[in-house]
C-alpha cells in the first residue's frame, strides 16, 4: 500500500490565473499569463485568427432548465463513442470558469451523483458518462490564450480540440506533440486519458509534453498543478476523477510542412511483423501496423506496416512548397444515421481485409501524404461509428510487456480462431512508461481492435482475454473500456492504491464520479 500523498496547495478561483470568481456578471476574458510552473508564452501573433468565442446559441429548451450556477442543464442519455450502454445525465454547459466552479461547489447535497467533465465524446466506453448525475460539457471553454511562436509553447483552455490547435499552429510551423487516431479530442480529454499515438516508442504519451495545468478540484478551488507532483501524476490518465482541467500549457513539435514522408511494407504473419518492428522501429518517429485478425494458419497476423516522419520542405512537390503548412483535411459525406445490423459481419470484414492487404505495396518508400491522411483517416468520415448499427461497437485495447510475445501470439490466435470481425485492428510498440498513475502505456506491445457489440458471446470471450492479459502482467486501456471486471484492476495498475488514496483526500464527498469510476471502484 502506497503512503498517502500530501494534499496539494490550493488557490481560490479569484486568485488563480485565468479564472474569474463565481458570480452573475458576464465572464471576463481569461488572462494570457501562463501558469507559474511554465515559461510565459509570448503574446499571440496578430496574424492568427480569432481563437475561441463564447457560445452564441442555447440548446433546445425541451427538458431544459437554467442551472443556479448560470449554465444550462439538459437531461439526456449519453454514451461513449462506441454507442453502447447509454445512461441519462444532466448536461451542464458552463460558459465561464466561474460557472464551472459554481457547479462543483453546489455538489454537496445528500444523495448527489457527482460530476464528470466531458469533451468531444471520443472515449469509447463509459468514462464520460454519469448516470443520474451531472456531466459538464467543457467545449464552450475553448480559447487559445497565448502562443510562443519562437519557443513552441501554447497556453489554452482544456476545451480546445486538437483539430483547432492544428488549424492555428501548423501555419506557424508547430504541431501537437502527440495525437491519437482522431484529432477531435479536447486537450482536457487528452490529459485525462493520457492519450498516446503512433510515436509513443520515442515521444511517450500526451502528458509528457504538458508543462503545467490548472485544475478545478472538489472544493471549488483551482490548483496550479506542476509536473512530477502527486496531483499531476494522478490527473494524467486519471479519467477526470481528480477534478476539471481548465487550462494547460503544452510543448509543441516544430515542423516544416503539413505533409508526411511515409514508408509502407507488408508483413506475411505476426512473427514477421514483430521482427520488423523490433529491428527498425527506432528509425522512425511514427509507426503503426494494421493487422488482419481474420487471417488464420500460416497467415495469422499478416499486416501492413506504415511508418513515417514529418516531411521536410525539399521533399514535398513543388506546387505544395508555395503554402507548405496549409492544413485542409479532406472530408467525405457523413455515415448515414441508420445502418442495418450485421452489415459488418465476418464475410464483409473478411472481404475488406483481403482487399486491404492485397492493395498494399510489398514495399514503398518516401510516399508523401497529408497529415490528416496519415494520422486521422477515419476523421474524413463524420460519425463513422454509426456503421456498426444501433448496437454499437466495443474497442478492446491491451498492452503486454516485452518478453510476453508468446502471450500476444496466444491472444491473436484466439481472436483469429473466434473469427471476430474487425477491420480496425492495429499493433504498435510502446516505449518507456509515463508518470501517470493510471496511464495506460508501458514498454511492450499494444493491440487495439474494434468489434461489433452485438457479436454473440462477446462479453464472455473478452473476459477470458482480460484474464490472459492480467496473467501476462499487462493492462486494459481505461479510456476505451466499458466492461472490465474490477477485481482485475489492481493487478493491471500497480499505482491504483496511491490514486485512490489521493482521491480520498482531495474529494472525500465524491464530487467527481462517473459510470467508469463506480463500475471499477476508482
Amino acid at each position: 500500500m502506497a503512503a498517502d500523498p500530501a494534499p496539494p496547495t490550493a488557490r481560490t478561483p479569484a486568485d488563480s490565473p485565468g479564472v474569474t470568481p463565481p458570480g452573475p456578471a458576464a465572464p471576463a476574458a481569461p488572462s494570457t499569463t501562463a501558469p507559474t510552473s511554465a515559461p510565459a508564452p509570448a503574446p499571440i501573433s496578430p496574424a492568427v485568427p480569432a481563437l475561441g468565442t463564447p457560445p452564441t446559441t442555447s440548446p433546445s429548451r425541451d427538458s431544459v432548465h437554467d442551472d443556479p450556477s448560470g449554465g444550462i442543464l439538459d437531461t439526456v442519455p449519453t454514451t461513449g463513442w462506441g454507442r453502447t450502454a447509454p445512461t441519462a445525465a444532466r448536461i451542464v454547459r458552463p460558459r465561464s470558469y466561474a460557472e464551472a466552479a459554481a457547479v462543483v461547489r453546489a455538489c454537496g447535497t445528500p444523495g448527489h451523483r457527482g460530476n464528470i467533465a466531458r469533451g468531444l465524446g471520443r472515449a469509447y466506453g463509459d468514462a464520460a458518462q454519469n448516470a443520474g448525475g451531472r456531466v459538464l460539457d467543457m467545449t464552450a471553454l475553448d480559447r487559445i490564450h497565448a502562443i510562443d511562436a519562437s519557443g513552441g509553447t501554447v497556453l489554452c483552455d482544456a476545451g480546445v480540440s486538437l483539430h483547432r490547435l492544428m488549424e492555428v499552429l501548423l501555419p506557424l510551423g508547430w504541431f501537437v506533440p502527440v495525437t491519437p487516431g482522431t484529432r477531435y479530442v479536447t486537450v482536457g480529454g487528452a490529459i485525462g486519458a493520457d492519450i498516446h499515438g503512433k510515436n509513443h516508442h520515442v515521444s511517450g504519451s500526451f502528458s509528457r509534453h504538458v508543462l503545467a495545468l490548472e485544475l478545478l478540484t472538489a472544493d471549488g478551488e483551482v490548483r496550479i498543478v506542476e509536473r512530477d507532483s502527486a496531483l499531476f501524476n494522478a490527473t494524467a490518465g486519471g479519467m477526470g476523477l481528480t477534478g476539471i482541467i481548465l487550462t494547460a500549457t503544452l510543448q509543441l513539435l516544430p515542423v516544416e510542412t503539413s505533409f508526411m514522408s511515409v514508408d509502407t511494407e507488408r508483413a506475411v504473419d505476426l512473427d514477421d511483423l514483430m521482427a520488423r518492428l523490433t529491428e527498425t522501429d527506432h528509425l522512425y518517429p511514427y509507426s503503426v501496423a494494421w493487422i488482419d485478425l481474420l487471417a488464420r494458419g500460416a497467415a495469422m497476423g499478416r499486416s501492413v506496416l506504415t511508418r513515417g516522419d514529418h516531411a521536410p520542405l525539399d521533399a514535398v512537390p513543388a506546387r505544395a512548397r508555395r503554402a507548405p503548412l496549409t492544413f485542409r483535411p479532406r472530408q467525405l459525406p457523413a455515415a448515414p444515421g441508420f445502418v442495418p445490423e450485421g452489415l459488418l459481419g465476418r464475410r464483409t470484414i473478411g472481404l475488406f481485409n483481403e482487399l486491404w492487404y492485397r492493395k498494399a505495396p510489398m514495399s514503398r518508400v518516401g510516399e508523401i501524404q497529408r497529415l490528416s491522411s496519415f494520422f486521422h483517416p477515419l476523421d474524413g468520415v463524420p460519425h463513422w461509428n454509426r456503421i456498426y448499427g444501433r448496437s454499437g461497437l466495443v474497442q478492446y485495447q491491451f498492452v503486454v510487456g516485452y518478453g510476453q510475445e508468446e502471450a500476444l501470439r496466444r491472444i491473436v490466435q484466439r481472436i483469429s480462431e473466434r473469427r471476430c470481425p474487425s477491420f480496425l485492428a492495429v499493433l504498435k510498440r510502446f516505449g518507456d512508461a509515463d508518470p501517470g498513475w493510471l496511464s495506460f502505456p508501458m514498454p511492450g506491445w499494444t493491440l487495439a481492435l474494434d468489434i461489433p457489440a452485438n457479436l454473440p458471446g462477446l462479453g464472455v470471450f473478452l473476459d477470458e482475454l482480460d484474464e490472459e492479459v492480467a496473467a501476462a502482467d499487462g493492462r486494459i486501456y481505461l479510456a476505451k473500456d466499458s466492461r472490465l471486471r474490477p477485481e482485475l484492476l489492481s493487478a493491471m495498475y500497480p499505482h491504483l492504491d496511491a490514486f485512490r488514496s489521493l482521491r480520498a483526500q482531495l474529494d472525500p464527498r465524491g464530487v467527481f464520479r462517473s459510470d467508469l469510476s463506480r463500475r471499477l471502484g476508482l
